[in-house]
Order: C-alpha cells, then sequence, then structure tokens
C-alpha cells in the first residue's frame, strides 16, 4: 500500500505508493546504484497489497491503514531527526498539507485494505496503476498550464477501456466484486488528486530531503485517530480496544499479520521514501515515477505465487490495456521544430 505502497512537484505521472517531492539539492550518501534502489523500490511498494492481504487475517482494514501511517510517521520522524531536517513553519503550508495529507495517506491507505477485503492483492495492485489516469485528469483542473493533447486523450480512453474490461460488466457471474475493485480505483485516483494538488499549492513549499514526506504523514497520522475512535466505538461489541486483533479464519496466530503490517509501515514507507530521493538525485525525477509501472506487475506475480490468487483473462488483458496507456500518458510531449529544423 501501498502499499505500499507505495510515492510532488512531480511530473504528472505519479507513483501509488506515493511519490515525494524532487529534493531540492543534495546527493546520494551510500554507493548503492540507483538502477537496484529502483528495483527495491518497485519490490516495497508491489508488495504492499500483499502485506496488505495477511494483515487482513487478523486485522481490520482501518487497523491496518492507522498502523501503517503511524508506523510511517515514526520511522521518518527519527530519520528527519537523525538527517538534521526540520518540518515546514507556515500555517499556510501546513493548512495545504491537511488537504494533500487526505488523499496521499489517510484515504487511500484505508480504500486500499477495505477493498482488499473483497478482491485479490494482485487485482488491487492493477487498480492502482490508474493512478496515472486520474493524475492527468486533475492536472487539467487545478493547473491551467496543462494541457489535454490527441494522444494522452486518446490513452485516457484506452484506460477506461481497460477498466471496462477489467470489471467484465457483461457477466453475470465470476467477475471480480465491482465495490471492492471500485475502491482500489478510487484510492489510485486519489494519488492522482493529491500529487496534482501539491504541485499546484506546494510546489515551493518543499524543503527537501524528507521534510515534505515527513509532515504528510504527521498529518496523515492526526486524520487517522478520529477516524479509528469513530471505528472503534461502531465495533465495541467485537473489538475490546482500538488495537484488539481477530482470530485469523485460518487458524493462524496474529503475529505474523501484525509483522506484515509493521513492515508496510516502515519499510514501506520510511525505507522506500528514502529509496525514493536517492533514485530521483541519481537519475532523474522522470525515470523514478516510471516505477509506478513495475507496482502492478510485482503485485500479480507475489498474488499468485504466495497467496496462490487466480485472475482470468479478462483481469489481464485489462490490466495490459492500463498499463499501456498509463506509459503513454507519461511519455514526455513532442517538441516542435521550428523552420530550419530547430526545436520551437
Amino acid at each position: 500500500m501501498s502499499s505500499t505502497t507505495n510515492t510532488p512537484a512531480v511530473p504528472t505521472t505519479v507513483a501509488a505508493a506515493g511519490t515525494p517531492s524532487t529534493p531540492t539539492a543534495g546527493r546520494s550518501t551510500t554507493r548503492v546504484p540507483w538502477q537496484a534502489k529502483y528495483l527495491m523500490l518497485a519490490l516495497i511498494w508491489g508488495s504492499s497489497f500483499l502485506l496488505m492481504k495477511v494483515g487482513l487475517r487478523t486485522m481490520a482494514p482501518l487497523q491496518i491503514s492507522g498502523l501503517r501511517i503511524y508506523a510511517g510517521t515514526l520511522t521518518l520522524v527519527v530519520l528527519l531527526a537523525v538527517t538534521g531536517g526540520r518540518l515546514p513553519r507556515e500555517p499556510r503550508t501546513w493548512a495545504h498539507l491537511t488537504v494533500s495529507g487526505i488523499f496521499l495517506t489517510a484515504m487511500p491507505f484505508s480504500l486500499f485494505a477495505l477493498g482488499e477485503e473483497r478482491v485479490s492483492s494482485a487485482l488491487a495492485g492493477i487498480g492502482n496503476a490508474t493512478t496515472p489516469i486520474a493524475a492527468l485528469f486533475f492536472a487539467l483542473l487545478l493547473l491551467p498550464s496543462d494541457r489535454l493533447s490527441p494522444r494522452k486523450l486518446a490513452a485516457v480512453l484506452i484506460g477506461f477501456a481497460g477498466v471496462v474490461v477489467i470489471t467484465q460488466p457483461w457477466e453475470s457471474s465470476g467477475r471480480p466484486d465491482l465495490l471492492g475493485f471500485g475502491m482500489t480505483l478510487v484510492a489510485g485516483a486519489c494519488y492522482g488528486l493529491g500529487w496534482t494538488y501539491n504541485r499546484r499549492f506546494l510546489g515551493n513549499a518543499d524543503l527537501g530531503g524528507l521534510s515534505m514526506p515527513t509532515a504528510l504523514l504527521v498529518v496523515g497520522s492526526v486524520l487517522m485517530a478520529p477516524v479509528l475512535l469513530v471505528w472503534w466505538a461502531l465495533h465495541r461489541d467485537t473489538y475490546a480496544a482500538p488495537w484488539s486483533v481477530h482470530a485469523d479464519p485460518s487458524g493462524g496466530g496474529w503475529l505474523t499479520p501484525l509483522l506484515c503490517v509493521l513492515v508496510l509501515g516502515v519499510v514501506g514507507t520510511g525505507l522506500a521514501y528514502m529509496l525514493q530521493f536517492d533514485v530521483v538525485r541519481g537519475a532523474g525525477a522522470t525515470v523514478s515515477t516510471t516505477v509506478t509501472y513495475l507496482i502492478p506487475v510485482v503485485s500479480v506475480v507475489l498474488g499468485v505465487l504466495v497467496l496462490d490468487e487466480h485472475l482470468a483473462w479478462p483481469q489481464l488483458l485489462g490490466a495490459v490495456i492500463v498499463l499501456v496507456s498509463a506509459v503513454v500518458i507519461g511519455l514526455p510531449a513532442r517538441r516542435r521544430r521550428a523552420p530550419g529544423g530547430t526545436p520551437a
């Protein structure tokens, strides 16, 4: 949950698990090549859907999203302190961060977990692939300078066709749960809206490093507190406390699901943000955002191999269509040439 998970002033292509702002300065301090970190990001964020699925064995969806946010927040706060960074101080920045925090932490994390109660982790990862499509739409609304080219319009229409193929409306049985898959689509759209909002209102407020991602998770932690309390108040007959777990229907214990969610928060949020910044510094923002296209591939492979999930051919075909449309949307615009052959 990314998920993982998993990524301002960013290009119109937006990563799933949440793509952080491009750092304003600094170089990677490790000798690990950026290519290795890029692959690690794809694995970490692609595996977030598997981790959420395992967590659901003994935890409620909102418990998973809450623990993920709190574990990630603690991780980034510690890393921010160790690296000597600081949080933003302007009230206006925090007001915009509150809006971003809704669409980049609390809402998508919760919707992905809720959706995975009804659909497989592999299908949830495919739903996340619609993020670039949503980002394009919201950019047209929030960023006046952005224009919808015929190529991108065609890609959006193709992407929607892929979603229709996945949902199989012509079938009365055997198709995915529409509510569950719809939740994953809305979660992916949240990322698209959140990062576009960041570009519009927080593009000049980034202090670099881990400042903005830490601030976003701090806001997400505050937002999740009342949500969890209200959820617990409505389910006190089942859960003795907000942190109580339920029995695993398969007969397993609670430790493995708990560890999976902690990994989702600590690694899928804290470590992933550090890796993302290093990839941006080593290869540039355009290359770093292409990790979006690998996340569904990882989620499908892990779901099939680890959880023994199965996808029908319409889901696989639809996933390919959606991924192709997302790649086309992320391609740079063609530069028109002025008379004489020089770029305009």
